[in-house]
């Protein structure tokens, strides 16, 4: 019988966008009801290096990306299909985390918390890809960047750092930009759109709230404090700044309290 490692490894390799996240799915209802119950067998292989990924869109440099400007439906168009790529990526984020740190002793309690997260991924990478057709457009019309997997590169080795970047830094960071993008598209005029950004950014809160509670209790299994542990990862491990604003009220809800980011200075 596959177990949950085995299948998040076909997730993985699995090219087709929209095949991508109806395979998480399936994974996260066979999870959830018991047709799937081993979290790996003996001798499973790794995850991939690289997830498969689709022929389009053209992948390039964060430098080389077009600027965005959020006017008329072209705009809107390039604004959700940039968070389509970042839910892409989050799918395979998500399952990457759950095949790599397969044998690490965890307790089942993490899988099904990230198996959640992926599910999650997944249907909002289908929700904004529905948006996009009702816009007369696909994912994969436009350029996307290549920086999101590096974070996954730059933790492979290391589970506390894959916390601390990804949902504590990355996923964080989508609650304190997604409330202007949303006021922008009620603004615009385009309430569907405003909509599925907000159900999205309702939703990330449980995400970054299962990255800063897996995280604590790392900390609290090595006798660590959080805080400093997490500041010195993100200073190895996350190539950029960390600066305001801030949406206090989301993180707060997440447990991603002050303590963690307020005053900090990494580049």
């Amino acid at each position: 019988m596959q177990n949950l490692s085995e299948r998040a490894r076909m997730v993985l390799r699995t090219g087709d966008p929209r095949a991508k996240a109806a395979a998480g799915r399936r994974l996260a209802a066979d999870w959830r009801d018991g047709t799937v119950t081993v979290i790996c067998g003996a001798g499973s292989l790794p995850p991939p290096g690289r997830p498969a990924r689709p022929d389009r869109p053209e992948l390039r440099l964060p430098r080389d990306m077009p600027r965005r400007r959020l006017s008329g439906s072209r705009g809107r168009i390039a604004l959700l299909h940039a968070i389509a790529h970042i839910e892409l990526n989050a799918i395979d984020l998500a399952w990457d985390l759950i095949a790599r740190f397969a044998h690490a002793g965890l307790p089942r309690a993490f899988f099904d918390d990230w198996v959640e997260v992926a599910a999650d991924e997944g249907r909002h990478f289908t929700l904004l890809n529905e948006r996009l057709a009702e816009l007369e457009a696909a994912y994969g019309d436009l350029p996307a960047h290549d920086g999101l997997w590096q974070a996954a590169e730059d933790t492979a080795h290391d589970l506390a750092a894959r916390l601390a970047v990804v949902p504590m830094v990355l996923e964080a960071r989508g609650l304190d930009v997604t409330p202007a993008m949303v006021a922008k598209l009620r603004r615009a005029g385009d309430e569907p759109s405003a909509a599925l950004l907000q159900l999205i950014l309702d939703e990330e809160i449980s995400h970054v709230a299962a990255g800063r509670r897996w995280f604590e209790w790392l900390c609290q299994r090595d006798g660590v404090e959080p805080t400093a542990r997490w500041r010195a990862l993100v200073a190895n491990h996350f190539k950029g700044v960390l600066k305001p604003p801030f949406n206090n009220e989301a993180r707060n809800q997440a447990g991603m309290t002050a303590k963690y980011y307020h005053s900090i200075n990494l580049c």
